[in-house]
């Protein structure tokens, strides 16, 4: 995670760099320092992340990392904030001379010179630690002995057993049937995938070690891939199963003399190689030539995965891949006793109607994942069989999940630290969602968006690049398709219980985010994002920043807390660098947003979702130049005509909103404003009115979707139809029926003419 924070704020810097020299001047020399630093601390961190679950020492230089560079980041926003007020102070004293105004900057380039060479001097203290405290070797290569230790012991984590996994029987039935059907010319792929804890490898144990399977094939090889995956190490571990190889050929063969020898002997054979947990494609890619084409029929290759991509990859046909259900309830309780009552003789043992709802809750919460019931029924084995004992384990699952490197939490964890740093901070946004809640994936990708989690690739659309995330976090099955759009594409996904919890818990070892789930939390210091997920009921949101020192960068809300003027005016301090607001299901104190409501330069996603209530946005609107996002649900809204100065903004999503007509005095003191300066603009959702008039909405040539409601007939003229005949790629219109009847007219016209 410290890898994606560096990552980020170091591109932002560079941004920055070349968009505001002259703001920085004489100071832009300490910003490329600084700059230059985070470059170099990203190339030790990226071992160094993973290293810290084990090592304190290393846990703790990442965490100054972390800090320091959040502190960087703080600076460089506050000056810039502050630069913003100071501009907009002296154009109100326009009769100022020009060298006023240097010497009113002055103070504010001298503070900046000051606190980035302290950063500076900070981060340079921290860099020398690794060689001070010993840390070089920890966060070293990945071969490293240490390391080697680690992934053995992680990989060698005990799995469900056979005997634990209730229902398997249909798995393995059709399993068998992919791994012996007769008809397959020389060899095949076959996978299994599923996210982790499902009994992937148990169910391609069971089938693999089946008698009439073990008969069906000349030789048969099992090995277990990995994350650290080692060419020479497989060939030789699969060579050792179904050949003689001398002391030393084992020592001095190659890869590829290897190789070589393996598929010339596999080549007159009909085999069977299981490769137990793939976590690339790369390592299908490059041992596929070692397993021949044109070996004996019905010679197969089963994969275990967690990814689907992968799966998919290696097996030329979704005939030959199998998906790992979750067990259903009865499924999860049948396991669930037999577990916690090993050992008393009874696998239907008689339980108390308070035991059994408590059992069924604490089943519940593994939401069909046979090793989290494994791990959560062998803690209650070892507890007294008590009402009170079992209300215990049930408060605190949480805590007893990430227990012991045996634990269920630490397993799921592995496909956590396999992601590359981006997708890291998209997997852990995930957590900011209430438990169970279905995820509209529209919102999430502006989201990653607004945090600045989309790294950009060419010339591709962030929005399809931050789809690309998102779908391989389904094929990683870290998150689940809840559901699809008539196209296809996923409409919401959801996230699992407890995968949720593992990001809650890494996100709070990173300070990413705070979830408040009560009034009697105790926060850190320094929060980043807060989320709220709960109803307050007589409590504002400032009071949960309470004595604390933070610099909110994200405030995110899906409760009925409410957000007065009072409560404006205490939150000011804490969210004056703000990039994301999102006050879902809230009731707007007064339905009108503050005026100084522009003060919050920073914000990149503005989005406030009531229950279809009157929302008045201040004239102040048009200071958010960062603004990327708008959206204010099914809320009617007065929307000013400044809107069109957001010139970054490329999602207007207010359907209900009405936007101000300029008046001709504005339009001569301040020039005109109209909806074509919104030239990145992706989606627009508004009523129609006189913003429509002329052919601005025709030069909106990346506009996808454009939903009009109560559009007037009058605003329905020729310029109207020629602009959005000039969208070419609008994907969605969406219509009223003034509008839709006025459409189908015009083209019954036309054909007729």
């Amino acid at each position: 995670m410290a890898e994606g924070t560096v990552t980020f704020f170091a591109e932002k810097l560079s941004n920055l760099i070349l968009q505001e020299a002259s703001v920085f001047g004489e100071v832009e020399g300490q910003i490329k320092l600084l700059r230059d630093e985070l470059k170099w601390m990203r190339l030790f961190l990226r071992d160094a992340d993973s290293k810290g679950v084990y090592e304190e020492r290393v846990k703790l230089w990442v965490n100054q990392i972390r800090s320091a560079t959040h502190e960087a980041e703080d600076v460089i926003d506050e000056f810039i904030l502050n630069m913003d007020h100071r501009k907009r102070r002296l154009n109100t004293l326009k009769f100022l001379p020009t060298c006023v105004g240097m010497v009113d900057k002055l103070p504010f380039i001298h503070e900046l010179d000051s606190r980035v060479k302290d950063i500076n001097a900070k981060i340079g203290a921290i860099m020398a630690n690794r060689s001070k405290y010993g840390l070089e070797d920890l966060t070293a290569s990945s071969s490293s002995t240490a390391d080697q230790a680690v992934s053995h012991k992680e990989r060698r984590a005990p799995v469900v057993e056979e005997s634990d996994v209730v229902g398997i029987d249909d798995g393995a039935k059709k399993v068998k049937q992919m791994l012996m059907k007769e008809e397959t010319v020389g060899r095949s792929v076959a996978s299994i995938f599923g996210m982790g804890g499902l009994g992937k490898t148990t169910l391609a144990k069971k089938v693999y070690n089946q008698r009439d399977v073990h008969g069906h094939f000349d030789c048969k090889a099992w090995v277990y891939v990995s994350q650290e995956f080692r060419a020479r190490e497989i060939l030789l571990a699969i060579a050792l199963q179904v050949m003689s190889l001398s002391d030393e050929e084992k020592k001095e063969m190659g890869e590829d003399e290897l190789g070589k020898k393996l598929c010339g002997y596999l080549g007159e054979k009909k085999y069977l190689v299981v490769m137990d947990d793939v976590w690339s494609s790369e390592v299908w890619t490059r041992l596929q030539p070692r397993f021949p084409d044109q070996a004996k029929d019905g010679s197969i290759v089963l994969i275990t995965t967690r990814n689907k991509e992968i799966a998919l990859h290696a097996t030329y046909s979704e005939e030959f891949i199998y998906e790992l259900r979750h067990m259903n309830d009865d499924e999860s309780w049948q396991l669930f006793l037999k577990k916690a009552f090993r050992g008393t003789g009874t696998t239907t043992p008689t339980l108390t109607t308070e035991l059994k709802e408590l059992g069924k809750k604490i089943v519940t919460k593994c939401k069909g994942l046979p090793l989290a019931i494994v791990v959560l029924s062998g803690l209650l084995s070892t507890k007294e069989k008590t009402k009170q004992s079992w209300e215990k384990v049930l408060a605190s699952i949480e805590w007893h999940l990430d227990q012991g490197p045996d634990s269920c939490m630490r397993i799921l964890a592995l496909s956590y630290n396999d992601l590359p740093y981006y997708l890291k901070s998209c997997f852990l946004y995930c957590g900011i969602f209430p438990e169970d809640f279905e995820i509209n994936v529209w919102q999430l990708i502006k989201l990653w968006m607004a945090e600045g989690f989309i790294q950009r690739r060419g010339k591709e659309r962030l929005e399809d690049i931050a789809e690309d995330y998102m779908h391989e976090l389904i094929h990683r099955s870290l998150i689940q398709v809840a559901d699809r759009r008539l196209d296809g594409r996923v409409k919401s996904c959801r996230m699992h219980d407890l995968l949720r919890d593992l990001a809650v818990k890494q996100a709070k070892d990173a300070n990413f985010f705070e979830v408040h789930e009560n009034m009697d939390s105790t926060f850190p210091i320094s929060i980043r994002r807060l989320v709220i997920n709960q109803n307050l009921i007589n409590h504002d949101i400032s009071q949960c920043l309470h004595n604390s020192s933070s610099r909110l960068r994200s405030l995110v809300s899906f409760s009925g807390s409410t957000i007065g003027k009072k409560s404006w005016g205490s939150l000011r301090e804490h969210i004056k660098l703000l990039m994301v607001l999102n006050l879902s299901e809230e009731e707007v104190g007064g339905h009108v947003l503050p005026g100084d409501i522009g003060q919050l330069i920073h914000l990149k996603f503005l989005c406030i979702k009531g229950y279809g209530s009157h929302v008045k946005l201040p004239s102040s609107i048009d200071r958010l130049v960062n603004l990327q996002s708008l959206d204010l649900g099914t809320n009617d809204c007065n929307i000013p005509h400044s809107i069109w100065k957001l010139k970054k903004l490329r999602h207007l999503e207010c359907p209900f909103g009405k936007v101000s007509s300029q008046s001709q005095i504005n339009e001569c003191v301040n020039d005109y404003l109209g909806v074509e300066q919104l030239t990145n603009l992706q989606t627009l959702a508004l009523k129609g009115g006189s913003w429509l008039e002329g052919d601005g909405l025709g030069k909106l040539t990346q506009l996808r979707i454009l939903k009009l409601s109560n559009c007037s007939i009058s605003y329905l003229k020729t310029e109207f139809f020629e602009s959005i005949a000039k969208l070419t790629v609008l994907e969605i219109l969406c219509e009223t029926p003034t509008l839709r009847d006025h459409l189908m007219g015009t083209l019954q016209v036309e054909a007729h003419s």
